[in-house]
C-alpha cells in the first residue's frame, strides 16, 4: 500500500496499527525505502548514517502483538497500549546515543568499529514502551558545532533546500524528522544542539529541563550542559514520548522527576483564560542584538503580535548578564570537552593507531587522526583555560557568570511565565558558508546557550519563513524560542501547542512531492 509518512502523527500510527488499517511493517517499510532512493538520489540529504538491520523483524514482532490483541478483544488493545504506548513507532537516533548491538561513533574517526554494548536510559525507556529504533543519524563530530559540517560521514543537507545546512549538532536527526523519514527523533544537546537545527528545518525541538532524561549511555561532551532533546512535527508529538522517557535512573546522579508528567499522555493547549493570564519576558538583550536577520525579526515581531492577540501581556526586560552568557558558555563547555574527551586515547576502545613505539606516541597518534579540526581546536581551548598558566581563573569566572544567569532567570521567572526571544539570530545558512570562521558559527548559539546555562526548558517552534527576496537565506524556515521557568516543560509544550492549533502543520514544511 502507498503511505505518506507526512500524513501520520504518533497517536494517528498507533491508531492504525492497533485497528488493523496499516502495520507496522509497511509503515517501517516505507521509511527504508524513502532512506534507499534518498541514499541514491543525485544529492543525497545523508541524515541516516544507516538502518539497523533488525527493523524489519521488529516491526514484525509489533504486528503480532497488535494482531494477538485484536483476537482477545478492544480490552485486551487497549491493555496492551497502557503497557507499551508507543508499540511500532519508529524513531530515529543520533549517532552519540548508545543502542546496544549497534555501532556508536559520534561522527568521528577516533570510535571507527566501536560497538555499543548496552542501551542508554533513553533507548531502554522508548524500547519498553514499543517504539523502533530505525536508525542512527548524522552529527557534527563528538556534537561540536552548529551546522552538521564537521562530521567525517560528509554534512546532512536542509530538506527544504540542498545548498542549506540542516543546523548542528542535531542535524541528521532533525533533516530525517523533517523530510519525514521518522515520524519523532532523539538529539542531543549542549549550547542549542536541538533547537538550533529545529529553527533551520521548520520542525519542533525540545531542550527539556537539566535531568529530566537521562544522559546515561550518551556520549559526554560538557557534562553540566548536555540534555537529551526531542524532534517532531507537532508538540504533541514530542509530549508523549517525553512522558515516557522522563524520571530518574539510577545510572544518573543528576536525573530527576518532571511535574505534570502524566499531562504529557494527552497533551491540550491552554484554555483562553489560562492563555490570557500570560506574562511574557522579551530580553532587551536579544532584541537589539548585533546580526539579527530582518525577517528573522520580523517573525519574531508577528510572533508577539499572536501572543497580545491572545490576550498575554508581553514586557521588554532588562537582563545584562546575557551579553555574557555565550562567553561563559564556551568557557565552561570547552573546559568540560577537554576533561570528557581524554578518555578517547586508543587504548581502552575505538580507533588504534600504534606506531609502535610506545603509549605516549599511540595516545598521540591515535588522537592526532582520530579527532577532527573542530574538535582539536575545542581540546585545545578547553585544556588552556585550565591549565597551570590560567590557574583557573577563567572557569571560574565562567562558572560565576553562569550562576548570575542561574539566579537572574529564575528571578524573572518570579514574575513572568515565559522567556521568547528567536531561537538564532538568521535563518539556514548555505553549506560551507561559516565552516572554516568559527567565529561566525558560535555566533549562531546566541539565543540559545542561556538556557542550557540556566538549566531551564526550551522548545523552538516554527514560527514562518524568510522572505523569497530575502538575499542569505530565501524562503527559509525561522523558529522562535519559548523558554519557561525549571520543571515547566509541560506548559511550555502546551504554548506551543496553541501555536499548532492556531497555524495547523506550521511543523510540516514538506509533502511528499517536495522532498
Amino acid at each position: 500500500m502507498s503511505i505518506n509518512l507526512n500524513d501520520f502523527s504518533i497517536e494517528k500510527a498507533v491508531s492504525s496499527f492497533s485497528d488493523g488499517s496499516l502495520s507496522v511493517k509497511d509503515f517501517v517499510k516505507e521509511s527504508i525505502d524513502f532512506f534507499e532512493a534518498d541514499k541514491n538520489s543525485k544529492i543525497p540529504l545523508n541524515a541516516f548514517l544507516e538502518l539497523y538491520d533488525d527493523v524489519i523483524s521488529l516491526a514484525e514482532k509489533a504486528d503480532e502483538e497488535y494482531k494477538t490483541a485484536r483476537e482477545n478483544g478492544k480490552d485486551a488493545v487497549a491493555e496492551l497500549l497502557k503497557k507499551k504506548p508507543l508499540l511500532g513507532v519508529p524513531f530515529a537516533v543520533k549517532d552519540n546515543i548508545s543502542v546496544k548491538g549497534k555501532r556508536l561513533t559520534c561522527s568521528s574517526n577516533i570510535l571507527q568499529g566501536y560497538v555499543a554494548p548496552y542501551n542508554a536510559t533513553v533507548i531502554n525507556r522508548l524500547v519498553e514502551a514499543g517504539a523502533i529504533p530505525l536508525g542512527r543519524c548524522n552529527m557534527d563530530e563528538f556534537a561540536m558545532g552548529s551546522s552538521t559540517e564537521y562530521s567525517i560521514y560528509g554534512p546532512t543537507r536542509n530538506p527544504i533546500d540542498r545548498d542549506y545546512v540542516s543546523g548542528g549538532s542535531s542535524g541528521g536527526s532533525t533533516a530525517a524528522v523533517a523530510a519525514n523519514q521518522a515520524i519523532f527523533a532523539l538529539g542531543t544537546e549542549t549550547g542549542g544542539s536541538v533547537r538550533l537545527p529545529a529553527s533551520y528545518c521548520g520542525i519542533y525541538g525540545l531542550k527539556p529541563t537539566y535531568g529530566v532524561l537521562s544522559r546515561w549511555g550518551v556520549v559526554a561532551y560538557g557534562s553540566s550542559l548536555d540534555q537529551v532533546g526531542l524532534l517532531a512535527h507537532t508538540p504533541r508529538d514530542i509530549a508523549l514520548p517525553l512522558s515516557v522517557l522522563s524520571g530518574t535512573d539510577f545510572y544518573d546522579d543528576t536525573s530527576c522527576n518532571l511535574p505534570e508528567s502524566e499531562t504529557l499522555c494527552d497533551l491540550q493547549a491552554l484554555s483562553d483564560a489560562e492563555f490570557a493570564k500570560l506574562k511574557i519576558a522579551v530580553p532587551r538583550q536579544f532584541e537589539q542584538a548585533e546580526g539579527l536577520d530582518k525577517d528573522v525579526e520580523a517573525v519574531f515581531n508577528s510572533t508577539k503580535k499572536w501572543f497580545e492577540s491572545r490576550g498575554a501581556k508581553i514586557d521588554v526586560v532588562d537582563l545584562p548578564v546575557l551579553d555574557a552568557s555565550i562567553a561563559s558558555y564556551y568557557i565552561i563547555a570547552l573546559s568540560e570537552a577537554a576533561s570528557n574527551l581524554s578518555r578517547f586515547d586508543g587504548i581502552r576502545y575505538g580507533n588504534r593507531k600504534d606506531p609502535g613505539t610506545g603509549y605516549d606516541d599511540l595516545y598521540v597518534k591515535t588522537r592526532s587522526e582520530g579527532f577532527g579540526p573542530e574538535v582539536k581546536r575545542r581540546i585545545v581551548i578547553g585544556n588552556y583555560v585550565l591549565s597551570e598558566q590560567m590557574s583557573g581563573k577563567c572557569y571560574k569566572t565562567g562558572m560565576s557568570v553562569r550562576s548570575r544567569i542561574q539566579n537572574d532567570i529564575a528571578k524573572l521567572f518570579e514574575n513572568y511565565d515565559l522567556i521568547l526571544c528567536p531561537t538564532c539570530p538568521t535563518a539556514s545558512f548555505k553549506l560551507g558558508q561559516k565552516v572554516d570562521n568559527p567565529m561566525e558559527m558560535y555566533l549562531s548559539d546566541l539565543f540559545t546557550t542561556f538556557v542550557n546555562l540556566a538549566r531551564i526548558p526550551s522548545i523552538s517552534v516554527p514560527c514562518g519563513r524568510t522572505s523569497k527576496d530575502n538575499p542569505s537565506a530565501s524562503n527559509m524556515p525561522v523558529g522562535i524560542q519559548f523558554a519557561g521557568k525549571m520543571f515547566s516543560d509541560a506548559k511550555i509544550l502546551r504554548i506551543a501547542q496553541n501555536w499548532e492549533n492556531d497555524h495547523p502543520n506550521c511543523g510540516y514544511p514538506l509533502s511528499k512531492e517536495e522532498n
